[in-house]
Order: C-alpha cells, then sequence, then structure tokens
C-alpha cells in the first residue's frame, strides 16, 4: 500500500474498484495508523472479518483534537487546523503528502466546474484569511492562481470593492465563482445588491460565532436575492479530510467517484442504514491514505440511491466548525 499510485485513486470509476481499493486503504491504515489501530482493536473488531465497505469501523473525527492520525512517522508535508471559537480545541491534521490534496481539489473542481482557467475566483473569506493553517485558504490560494485573470483575489473588508468588480465582470460576461463563508456573504448582501444571474455563489458554510444560524432554505432566499442568482452553491469539505464534496443547488452534494457517504444509525454508530434515512454521515475519503480514509464526523444527514447527499445538522453538544453547513 505505501507505493500506491495516486492515479489509481483518482481513477476509480466503478462500485467494485471503489470497494475493492477502500478494504485494500482499510487493510493498510489498520496496520500502519496506531490510532485507528487501537481504536478497531478496542472495538473487538477481528479485521480479518471485514470484507465488505459496510462493516469496516469509522474513526470518529473528534480523535484528531487530540491525536495525530496519520500511517508514518516521517515529517509532514503541512499540518491544517480546524477553525474554532475561542476556547475550543482545533483539530489538526498531519498531511503526509500535499500533492494528494492538491491533485484531489484539482481533479474534483474539474469534474464539478470544468477549466479553472475559464473563471475568475473572487473569495470572500475574513474568518480564514486571519487565521493559519486552513485547508481551505491553501485550496482557493492555487485555484486563484491556476484561473489566470488579474481580477481573481481575496476580499477581506472590501465591499465597495467586491460589488465594483462583481458589476464588471457581470458586464463583461466572465465566468465568475465567487466563494465566501456564509455570514461574510450575508454581510455584503445586506449592504449591496447585484443582478448577475450567471454568477456562482458558492459557500462554505459556517456563522463562525458572528451571527445567529438560520436556515438554509432561509439563507440561500437571501442571498439569491442579494446577488441576482437563480441557485446557491455550496461546498462541503473538513480539515480532516482531503476531498470535497459541492452541491449545485438545493442542498443536495454530489461526492467526487473517490469519496462515498454512509449513514450511521446516531443509537448504534456501528450500524449503517440505507438510503434515505437519516443519521450520522460517515465519509469514505480514499485520497486520504496516508491518514484514515473513514471518519465518522458529527454531522446530520441523509444518503440517497445516487450517491449523493443531504447535511440535516449537526448532533447536539458538538463544537460548531467553520466549514460545517447550516441545520436545515
Amino acid at each position: 500500500m505505501q507505493h500506491i499510485n495516486p492515479d489509481r485513486i483518482f481513477s476509480v470509476s466503478e462500485s467494485h474498484d471503489f470497494d475493492q481499493l477502500a478494504l485494500e486503504i482499510f487493510d493498510y491504515q489498520v496496520r500502519n495508523c496506531e490510532i485507528y489501530a487501537r481504536y478497531v482493536h478496542n472495538l473487538g473488531i477481528d479485521i480479518k472479518k471485514i470484507k465488505d465497505l459496510d462493516s469496516i469501523p469509522y474513526l470518529p473525527i473528534e480523535f484528531f483534537k487530540s491525536q495525530n492520525i496519520n500511517c508514518s512517522k516521517a515529517e509532514a508535508d503541512i499540518i491544517f487546523s480546524s477553525s474554532g471559537t475561542t476556547g475550543q480545541i482545533q483539530s489538526r491534521h498531519f498531511v503526509m503528502d500535499i500533492d494528494l490534496y492538491i491533485q484531489s481539489y484539482r481533479t474534483a473542481f474539474k469534474l464539478f466546474y470544468g477549466d479553472i482557467s475559464k473563471y475568475t475566483i473572487l473569495a470572500l473569506l475574513p474568518s480564514y484569511q486571519e487565521r493559519e493553517g486552513s485547508s481551505l485558504i491553501y485550496m482557493v490560494n492555487d485555484l486563484i492562481r491556476l484561473s489566470q485573470n488579474p481580477k481573481s483575489g481575496y476580499f477581506l473588508n472590501e465591499q465597495d470593492l467586491l460589488k465594483q468588480t462583481l458589476e464588471q465582470l457581470n458586464t463583461s460576461k466572465t465566468q465568475t465563482i465567487l466563494i465566501g463563508v456564509t455570514y461574510a456573504l450575508i454581510d455584503f448582501v445586506e449592504n449591496n445588491s447585484i443582478k448577475f444571474p450567471e454568477l456562482i455563489v458558492m459557500e462554505t458554510g459556517g456563522m463562525k460565532g458572528k451571527r445567529r444560524e438560520i436556515l438554509r432554505t432561509e439563507l440561500h432566499e437571501v442571498l439569491c436575492a442579494g446577488f441576482g442568482v437563480p441557485k446557491i452553491h455550496s461546498e462541503y469539505g473538513m480539515t480532516e479530510l482531503l476531498s470535497q464534496a459541492y452541491s449545485k443547488g438545493s442542498g443536495i452534494f454530489q461526492t467526487p467517484p473517490w469519496m462515498k457517504i454512509r449513514v450511521r444509525d446516531t443509537n448504534d454508530p456501528l450500524t449503517i442504514l440505507g438510503n434515505g434515512a437519516s443519521g450520522g454521515l460517515n465519509i469514505i475519503d480514499l485520497a486520504n491514505v496516508h491518514s484514515c480514509s473513514f471518519i465518522a464526523t458529527q454531522d446530520l444527514g441523509k444518503s440517497y440511491p445516487d450517491g449523493s447527499f443531504e447535511v440535516l445538522g449537526r448532533f447536539d453538544h458538538s463544537d460548531i466548525r467553520g466549514c460545517n453547513l447550516l441545520v436545515q
């Protein structure tokens, strides 16, 4: 497993290929990731009996707050950390191969949106810019560079400049994506109104204690009206993963082929539920090969037969996360 070709991860296309590779990665991680191995052992699970996807145990995401979750003793290429309000313990992801993250988000972006060089990328991510270790900022920095458009860039507290830039791009019929943290997008449309129907507004979730949480439907109505767009896109990602899912409207997310969602029973976390049932979201991220690819998140949601999913909220008493989605 240590010599696995990344192209194998990002070329997965059939369910059988995914399942086979996932089982190989599980076998590698349960033997080489000390924390994951101890967790599986303490559950009393015989790893020799893991023969299918739904038998794989998922590591609670909280372990990233206190442990170094990886399969190697080597020095990490980079350490990503989660956002959080004052006093909260941050998750830390020791990324052993940054090229896997780069290949993951570049390939996924192309899959969902096409050639990045055809877009202007505008970013309204003040909370992320103001700290170090954000995997989202790392990704957006690269997308801005790849867009090769001089108008691409960040807008920290420059609402007038952002409005002016959006109006210019609208006039020139330039394909544009505005990626923004939720509260900053709301702040903008409370003070500005434009009509840019072709604009892709992509919210990354998170009020970060700046505003009260609101229903996703209410949020999207406000943003659609403020930007003059028919729908709002969303990105679903987190510090502990190396892949993202995207929604092109209505809060229904699609995953790239190397990422899958499983829904677990909230009362029996080792039981996987079928499509349409609500429960805790488990994520399989094959790109996370050097860490742990099987993560039990604190998000609640449901999955659908076509592989899509939606996020319905969060478990009670869980931390407010920078990249979590709003309660529906």
